[in-house]
């Protein structure tokens, strides 16, 4: 369908109203200034709208047309941005850039790798998606996301993948300080610990079986959305649980939580970077290697 609206006749309208004259559109664009004069005119003719009051001394926007030059300038900017990004893929950087992290780790530790991406100055947008447990896996596998920071291999379905090992994740039994359990003769046994209701963060998996650790069949659970919320849960009493040793530090420094020994202990888990083996694109490249080295992730964990 035909539109008497052009991106050319919205870039005139823009230069002379920046401009101030009709005249100075024509400077600014390299065209004479009948054919800035015929554009306005044959906008007006088809669209059967006065854009310009031509009554004083110089022509002024009419409500019209400042209406139509302050709507037809998102136009322009989204055309500006269609044309870069064209040609940003056309060299072969992405428009997008999904980025899956797993719950154990903080989303912070990403934060430094993708400033230092901007700073590039390459319009790629970058998506920080937590996951948890097998839900790493499922996203990348259904290409919910391109790249995942912390997947475990416990969990790692079929396929044409690359890995890159980012080092060991360590956990800590930890309660409350004033828990029941902190009363109990150490090391605790399943039928001390499954009187109590134990914090889950609920695997976001959809289509891969979910996973769960640390939990036993006769226990009751309080079920959260990530591992921050687990934290906080076990912090206030609520439930009990192994998390992530790195990651509570400071609580177990400062006494808000207790870690306690148990007579089975849960086994460190080795995490690592994962793309499909397939997927070259730049920026996902450059934060391969960017996290692969990263000594942001590589403080949350063990070599």
């Amino acid at each position: 369908m035909h539109t008497a609206i052009t991106i050319d006749a919205l870039k005139v309208l823009d230069a002379i109203d920046r401009k101030g004259s009709f005249a100075g559109a024509a400077n600014e664009l390299f065209r004479v200034p009948s054919a800035i004069s015929y554009t306005v005119q044959k906008l007006e003719e088809d669209l059967n709208v006065a854009i310009f009051d031509r009554t004083g001394h110089r022509a002024a926007l009419t409500p019209a047309g400042r209406y139509l030059l302050e709507e037809g300038r998102t136009l322009l900017e989204a055309a500006e941005n269609l044309a870069h990004t064209t040609r940003q893929v056309a060299q072969g950087w992405e428009t997008r850039l999904r980025i899956g992290f797993n719950s154990l780790l903080p989303a912070e530790c990403l934060f430094p790798a993708v400033k230092e991406f901007y700073e590039l100055g390459v319009p790629v947008e970058v998506q920080l998606v937590e996951e948890v447990f097998a839900g790493s896996w499922d996203a990348l596998q259904s290409r919910r996301i391109d790249l995942i920071v912390g997947a475990d291999q416990v969990s790692k379905p079929a396929g044409s993948f690359n890995t890159k090992p980012l080092g060991n994740m360590t956990f800590v039994y930890a309660v409350a300080p004033d828990h029941p359990l902190t009363r109990v003769s150490q090391p605790l046994r399943e039928e001390d610990i499954v009187r109590f209701p134990a914090a889950v963060a609920a695997d976001t998996s959809r289509s891969l079986p979910p996973g769960h650790a640390g939990i036993f069949r006769r226990q009751r659970t309080v079920t959260v959305a990530n591992i921050d919320q687990k934290i906080a849960v076990q912090k206030n009493g609520l439930a009990v649980g192994w998390l992530p040793e790195a990651r509570v530090r400071d609580q177990l420094a400062n006494g808000s939580l207790i870690a306690l020994e148990v007579h089975e202990p849960r086994q460190a888990i080795q995490l690592h970077l994962a793309r499909h083996a397939e997927d070259q694109g730049k920026a996902l490249m450059w934060f391969w290697e960017k996290l692969g080295e990263s000594s942001d992730i590589a403080a949350w964990l063990q070599p």
